[in-house]
């Protein structure tokens, strides 16, 4: 009872020292660098290592993609798809109780963080899905079309698998390890960049007709600021600066590193020679992989989670381009999309406390075994595989039925640059 009394008068002597949701400076300050450092992954990051891997007639028009699209699921975001996502609803999606972000106030918490920097850090990640999309269909699509399909799929794809996993749906309640977007980003964007691909169908003079990268330098660039800001994409998903975070930023570094050697080793026996592109999109597969695993694995389990992704990455992408001879013209589902794959499973086993070095963290509350926790990882890439790949398949043939998705053959061998955004990239 004198405890009791104590603390009363202490809380109402100090009431902004309260004892719920109280804030974490250091927590605080890490999310809002974390925040900063994954939208610095689109804009400029994405935009400079997709701008640089297309022809010069059409980088003007990538780089306006990326940044259109940070703007417009900015506003989506403080919309409705915050609420959508994050809210309670039920097990598929939130409800609109958060619509314009009501409630979201400056003394509104999210754990022992403001929830606006919850609410940015997580709004950095809806931005960066939907822009990965665009190196399936680059160089050919209508802008008017990616505007339409970027908002449409941020509604019924990115915000309800979202809710899924992180924000109290059936996928993250099953136990599914996701720790920072194998799921939510990856498989999503992968496979409806593969579905794009299919749909809006090949570029003029694919795949006979050489289209190399007009900037390599602008790629490397590009490449480099996705490394460093991918330490704030996974190291930041501990929502916390702590032993996780840090252990998440180690093996991100591990994995990126392994990916772009297994790529460039992998490329240099098979072509004779190891090319830049090669070990750039071998770090970026390397680091898409972890990315599900990075606060369940340990370095050692990163490792080989790295080496898989650089050597699986290739073999796909190859496959799909020279075997398939399916044109997603920047490598975005053989990359991204089985990178997500991969990591989402192997987490199942690299999470587990019985691999000596290789161990990682655990598995998820109350599951016990590999086999377990392997289960619940096949069910997650497998229901959302298939459901981004039907919805993105409906939303995009409304659109090419509604205004068309793509620019004429005229306008695509011009450039879209000057056709779309009467611009041009380089003034010669």
């Amino acid at each position: 009872m004198k405890n009791t009394l104590l603390l009363l008068i202490y809380g109402l002597l100090f009431p902004s020292l309260g004892f719920a949701d109280e804030l974490n400076a250091g927590n605080t300050a890490w999310i809002l660098t974390a925040t900063a450092l994954v939208l610095f992954m689109t804009i400029p990051g994405l935009a400079f290592f997709y701008g640089g891997i297309v022809r010069s007639k059409n980088v003007l028009s990538v780089l306006m993609q990326c940044f259109a699209i940070t703007c417009m699921v900015s506003i989506l975001w403080f919309t409705y798809a915050y609420s959508l996502a994050f809210t309670e609803g039920n097990n598929w999606i939130g409800d609109l109780s958060k619509a314009f972000m009501a409630g979201v106030t400056k003394d509104s918490m999210s754990g022992d963080i403001p929830e606006t920097v919850f609410s940015m850090f997580q709004l950095t990640f809806a931005i960066i899905t939907p822009a990965l999309i665009v190196g399936a269909f680059a160089e050919r699509m209508k802008f008017s079309a990616m505007m339409i399909f970027s908002a449409i799929w941020l509604t019924v794809v990115y915000a309800p698998v979202t809710h899924w996993v992180w924000g109290g749906g059936w996928l993250g309640n099953m136990g599914l390890l996701d720790f920072a977007g194998g799921t939510v980003v990856h498989i999503t964007a992968g496979v409806a960049a593969l579905v794009a691909a299919v749909v809006v169908g090949k570029r003029h003079g694919f795949p006979q007709v050489a289209m190399p990268p007009h900037n390599l330098t602008m790629t490397v660039a590009g490449a480099g600021m996705l490394w460093v800001g991918w330490f704030g994409f996974n190291a930041g998903s501990a929502l916390a600066a702590n032993g996780d975070a840090g252990m998440a930023m180690l093996v991100t570094h591990l994995s990126a590193s392994a990916g772009a050697m297994a790529w460039m080793v992998a490329e240099w026996i098979k072509y004779g020679k190891p090319s830049v592109l090669g070990i750039v999109t071998g770090m970026v597969a390397g680091l898409g992989t972890i990315t599900p695993a990075s606060g369940f694995v340990g370095p050692a389990g990163a490792l080989v989670i790295g080496l898989s992704a650089g050597i699986i990455c290739f073999i796909a992408t190859n496959f799909l381009k020279r075997v398939l001879k399916i044109d997603d013209s920047l490598d975005v589902f053989p990359v991204h999309g089985v990178g997500g794959i991969l990591g989402t499973f192997l987490v199942g086993i690299f999470a587990s406390t019985q691999l000596g070095v290789f161990s990682g963290q655990g598995f998820a509350e109350g599951i016990t075994s590999i086999s377990q926790q392997l289960g619940v990882q096949l069910i997650g890439i497998s229901f959302v595989l298939v459901y981004t790949a039907i919805v993105t398949f409906i939303i995009l043939k409304a659109i090419d039925i509604l205004i068309g998705l793509r620019v004429s053959k005229e306008e695509e061998i011009e450039g879209l640059d000057i056709v779309l955004h009467e611009e041009r990239g380089y003034i010669i």
